[in-house]
């Protein structure tokens, strides 16, 4: 039961909304977004209030820019341009808004500038949260991937605005995520991948405790092999932590559970788009050989393992899927998901970009916009954006 406010419980006629997204998105080497769903995710709240009468300003970050610096590459110009594309009128881009108002009509929006330009923002500084809150009368929060940082557009400034609320991609997103994780329907099957275990340690030890199939994939995978006592090659490998992976393979077995490791691969001697792949048992690894993906077999024991599930998620694809002769575990994984009866709900940058690809999005169940958000409510953490709303709404 989410406790919080909602923007969609509120009048926001004439209201200043200051709206906090997660525009946070990737660009190619040409300087243009490559991938729009976190603009598109946010749509639903901004529309809600442009069509009340609301005088809107949103903000969100964008890269790691050195706070107080204003820098074109890290810029919101291209993410305004295809904001107004997507809701056809212009959006304005003000820069700088922290100091005095910024002057909004009702039913009109503006843009402000990357927020991570304003010093304090990353400290969650209480008196730029609190110059901010007094830019408006409504804070809404939508960005659930920044949802796990305390900062002083996620954080300080709910503390101080008259009211704080949780727009709808926020709140629906924590409701989906909330179906999946407490009643999921079993099997319940977790697909954690990405290069380094430690990086999703804590993740997969809290995971063990809860899933009855763990696919570990990408980078992750190496580890749990050479825990299993398998060849790597040259593959990308975390030796220190081998020990963990098969004490996460120990706890899952002694409750009836399983970590699927891999029995064939597909290797190259080299990581590069033209890198020529070749398929050899996991026992069959070569000095030389990185593994880049899981091969057929593996691929095939997967999605079986899906297709009786009840409850999937998925963070991360399973090997290089960027290169063609590496994504076919990934593609495998993607279509067994689209296929299945199970709820599905899947986060993370990397899967996005899989989803995308392998043009799944209509059958997922569910598709976060979060990726370290995800992984830390997967995990059973108190997100900081949304236990201020919850103190806010008491």
């Amino acid at each position: 039961m989410l406790r919080v406010k909602r923007l969609l419980d509120l009048d926001v006629s004439n209201q200043r909304v200051f709206m906090r997204v997660d525009f946070n998105v990737p660009f190619d080497d040409e300087g243009k977004i490559s991938e729009d769903t976190r603009i598109r995710a946010a749509l639903p709240g901004i529309r809600y209030c442009l069509e009340n009468g609301a005088r809107l300003m949103v903000t969100s970050h964008l890269g790691r820019p050195t706070e107080g610096e204003f820098t074109e590459s890290d810029s919101l110009h291209p993410v305004a341009r295809r904001l107004g594309e997507l809701l056809e009128r212009e959006v304005v881009l003000v820069r700088d808004w922290v100091e005095g108002g910024v002057a909004v009509e009702p039913g009109q929006i503006v843009l402000l500038e990357n927020c991570r330009f304003n010093k304090g923002e990353k400290k969650n500084s209480d008196e730029l949260a609190q110059k901010m809150a007094a830019l408006c009368d409504i804070y809404v929060n939508d960005a659930f991937g920044a949802a796990h940082r305390a900062e002083a557009t996620t954080h300080g400034i709910a503390k101080f605005a008259p009211v704080a609320c949780a727009g709808p991609l926020l709140a629906g997103e924590l409701e989906a995520l909330g179906k999946a994780l407490e009643s999921p329907q079993r099997p319940m099957v977790a697909i954690v991948a990405g290069s380094k275990v430690s990086t999703k340690l804590t993740i997969l030890t809290s995971l063990a405790e809860k899933v009855d199939q763990l696919i570990v994939g990408g980078g992750i995978a190496n580890t749990f092999m050479a825990a299993k006592g398998l060849p790597i090659g040259k593959s990308l490998v975390e030796r220190d932590l081998v020990g963990e992976a098969a004490s996460i393979i120990e706890k899952m077995q002694a409750r009836g559970a399983g970590v699927p490791i891999p029995s064939d691969v597909v290797v190259a001697t080299e990581f590069a788009a033209d890198a020529q792949a070749r398929t050899v048992s996991a026992s069959a690894v070569a000095e030389g050989d990185m593994i880049l993906d899981i091969g057929p077999q593996s691929s095939a024991q997967l999605a079986d393992i899906i297709a009786k599930a009840g409850t999937v998620v998925w963070n991360g694809p399973v090997g290089v899927f960027e290169f063609d002769q590496f994504g076919g575990g990934t593609k495998t994984i993607a279509q067994a998901i689209a296929n299945s009866s199970a709820f599905s709900i899947a986060g993370g940058g990397d899967t996005l970009a899989a989803i995308a690809k392998y043009d799944i999005a209509d059958q997922v169940g569910y598709i976060s916009t979060g990726g370290g958000a995800f992984l830390e409510f997967l995990e059973g953490k108190v997100l900081p954006a949304v236990d201020i709303l919850e103190q806010r709404a008491r």
